[in-house]
């Protein structure tokens, strides 16, 4: 299928020949509204014309196109987009491309020579960029591109100011990536390689006219697209060839010792292997850049010696005797007991977000209730006291660096339901070690007992960062693999906020990591703030889905797993998505601000299977609105009576999918409580919806206004229309995805 731009609005800067010129045509050749600006100076900034970008606003015409021109300077980058805005009323796509040379050695670059190029190449595209930051944000939808080029990449005789000017482009625009990534604001840089008026001053002629400006535009209409989730990356091209550049660090070395002076001879003496890249790593943020500089702080302490950093310290042990599976895989770590009282049944059910506001939660927080249990997931607490009991360092056949080590996975399984008192003892076994390149992953089995009878099984999967490359097996048959979730829309969702104590309330439990409470050390880490447990977030998906397919039942919990992909932090939304196939019910929970998946190939395993209300499941995948249904039926189902006195109607809706009806749901919110029914209506209905799928998640999502939808055409109403002011206190406050 072709990319169709049909409804975006494109602002290219420096539009009137050259790169610029062929992306707004292609641009306006896909049904992309395009702003051509182009201030019509020479290639050193002087002069001034209209001709240049009227040109190509004609051509763009005439091929049945629409464009209007603009003639501003880059550094006037509010009067830009209001072009835009003026003539097309929104902007989606800014491509940062004009540009100027004024190219001298760096001895005799005049304080204009440097101050000119940085206002026209860095300050322009900061101010233009800047200009269409907000309406991106609120339009949700944004793609950015900023040029750069190898001079600033690395380095050209003659253009110091240039090289620094395009360097800073690129810094600006992985900042702007990682800061637009939640509203979908992406920003990537090009450093293009084609036949300009720039590149004629410093390539051959003929050269100049075989690297065409059309081997350059795909790459960028591409980035440019709603399809591409490319994001703060990095592309050479020309001539047809495209290449993508990422940063390549030395795994360096350690040259100083715990209570000594760093010298420059030390420096001296370890220069090779500082710049060895034998063995280098590829940081891809501010965190993995830092995390090797920070832990360098843990090693020079435990053993104040000059050697590698301890990525490679651990990868240099695992290839000698420091990691050694034959000798590790079935070792038991010493015997743990963990006594508790209902007191921290309770604590724990509140640090995974429990809450007296709802009552069906009543049962794990109040030890007089009749029914009174034991959260599932508390039974990750005394075996997580085994592993955390210090038995992992006395292991032979391991060699591990505590600063390098991550929670990778997790599984549970319950063989019956977990007392809410006692004293639990906790056997841990060293399963499997896998070697994964990067890294090693210690698998530990630990079983946990009252008394004689066993209660529940963990297994911990660990990443040991660096430890990898000891000629190991990659995967284990004793694993306990995470699963992919179907391809279909969820047939739940729950969205729950964490609060900003949440890290200092579930760590009571037992996890005491200063990472989820010391600012600090978080730093140390690479964080912006102390984050959630990942076993906190983990126990908020497990209630989840036992609220919703177990009825709150804790013995129809048989098991969990996850994969911690990303870090949550106390504040945070999670959204835990959930699809049913039998008695496994599949999960996968993400951070509802960034749409980063925290929990990733997650599974609930169920004794037994508990079918939800026919009023607020959907049946039959497929469609997008099928969601959104299943939500309000939900808050339907919980706040029906408010409803009913808010609204006082009921609404029929009939969604299109290829121009056909594909499903009928009925909104009661006149009768009893409320209800939420999939099908055609049983009664009298008030008010008839008609649209498409795809437009009523336009609607849902705020992004196509029901007015204009039902005076464009795409929105159809039957019966009372007056009651479809109404749609609002539905779809705004009771359909949140």
């Amino acid at each position: 299928m072709s990319l169709s731009f049909e409804g975006r609005v494109v602002l290219v800067t420096g539009a009137g020949g050259g790169l610029g010129k062929e992306y707004a045509l292609a641009f306006a050749s896909r049904g992309a509204s395009v702003v051509v600006n182009d201030l019509g100076v020479d290639t050193k900034g002087g002069g001034r014309s209209s001709a240049a970008a009227d040109k190509v606003v004609e051509e763009i015409r005439a091929k049945g196109g629409k464009a209007v021109a603009n003639y501003d300077s880059v550094e006037d980058g509010e009067k830009l987009i209001q072009s835009a805005l003026d003539a097309f009323g929104r902007i989606d796509i800014v491509v940062n491309n004009a540009g100027i040379l004024r190219d001298r050695s760096f001895a005799r670059t005049s304080d204009l020579d440097w101050d000119l190029i940085h206002r026209i190449h860095l300050r322009g595209s900061f101010l233009v960029t800047r200009a269409a930051w907000n309406h991106m944000k609120k339009q949700n939808f944004g793609r950015i591109i900023m040029t750069a080029s190898a001079a600033g990449i690395y380095g050209n005789f003659g253009q110091a100011n240039y090289s620094a000017a395009k360097l800073g482009l690129l810094g600006l625009a992985n900042t702007l990536a990682i800061e637009g990534r939640k509203y979908n604001i992406h920003c990537n840089t090009i450093a293009p390689v084609a036949g300009s008026r720039l590149t004629e001053t410093v390539m051959p002629p003929d050269l100049v006219a075989s690297l065409k400006p059309e081997y350059v535009a795909p790459l960028v209409l591409w980035l440019c697209h709603e399809q591409c989730q490319e994001n703060g990356g990095l592309f050479e091209a020309g001539a047809g060839w495209i290449g993508k550049l990422r940063w390549e660090r030395t795994e360096g070395r350690i040259v100083r010792q715990r209570n000594k002076p760093m010298t420059p001879e030390g420096v001296r003496d370890q220069w090779d292997a500082i710049c060895d890249f034998e063995n280098a790593t590829k940081p891809a943020n501010v965190q993995e850049s830092l995390h090797s500089v920070v832990s360098v702080l843990s090693q020079v302490e435990s053993d104040g010696e000059v050697g590698a950093n301890p990525a490679a310290a651990a990868a240099s042990g695992a290839t000698g005797s420091g990691f050694n599976p034959a000798e590790a895989i079935g070792q038991k770590l010493p015997s743990s007991s963990f006594s508790f009282t209902s007191n921290q049944c309770i604590l724990y059910a509140l640090g995974v977000g429990m809450s007296t506001k709802d009552p069906d939660s009543l049962r794990f927080l109040y030890e007089g209730h009749q029914d009174f249990s034991c959260l599932p997931t508390f039974g990750v607490i005394p075996s997580q006291a085994a592993t955390m009991g210090g038995g992992l360092s006395s292991v032979p056949g391991l060699s591990i660096d505590f600063t390098q080590v991550l929670h990778g996975e997790q599984y549970l399984e319950l063989y019956k339901p977990l007392p809410t008192s006692g004293t639990l003892t906790s056997e841990t076994t060293v399963a499997d070690v896998l070697d994964k390149g990067s890294g090693a992953v210690i698998l530990l089995d630990v079983n946990t007992y009252n008394g004689d009878e066993l209660v529940c099984y963990n297994q911990f999967s660990v990443f040991v960062v660096g430890a990898g490359r000891f000629g190991g097996k990659r995967s284990s048959d004793k694993a306990k693999a995470p699963l992919p979730p179907p391809k279909r829309a969820p047939d739940a969702v729950v969205i729950e906020s964490t609060t900003g104590d949440q890290a200092a309330l579930y760590r009571l439990s037992g996890d005491w990591n200063p990472l989820h409470i010391d600012p600090g050390f978080a730093a140390m880490g690479g964080f912006r703030a102390p984050i959630l447990h990942g076993l906190c977030s983990f126990g908020f998906a497990a209630r989840h889905v036992l609220k919703r397919f177990a009825d709150n039942d804790p013995a129809k919990f048989k098991a969990i797993k996850v994969r911690f992909a990303k870090p949550v932090f106390p504040g945070q939304s999670l959204q835990t998505e959930m699809w049913k196939e039998g008695s496994r019910i599949h999960i996968q929970c993400k951070v509802k601000e960034t749409g980063d998946v925290a929990l990733a190939g997650g599974y609930v395993d169920l004794h037994s299977t508990s079918e939800a209300s026919p009023e607020i499941l959907p049946q039959g995948g497929g469609l997008q609105s099928d969601l959104v249904f299943a939500e309000i039926g939900r808050r339907v189902k919980d706040l029906g009576s408010e409803l009913v006195k808010k609204v006082n109607a009921v609404f029929g809706w009939e969604i299109t999918k290829g121009g056909e009806k594909a499903a009928e749901w009925t909104i009661d919110l006149k009768n009893g409580s409320g209800s939420v029914l999939r099908g055609p209506p049983g009664g009298k209905v008030d008010v008839t919806f008609t649209l498409s799928d795809e437009d009523f998640m336009e609607v849902v999502t705020g992004k196509l206004q029901p007015q204009k939808a039902f005076f464009s055409g795409k929105l159809k109403v039957r019966g009372n229309i007056m009651l479809s002011q109404k749609l609002e206190v539905i779809l705004k406050d009771y359909a949140k995805l």
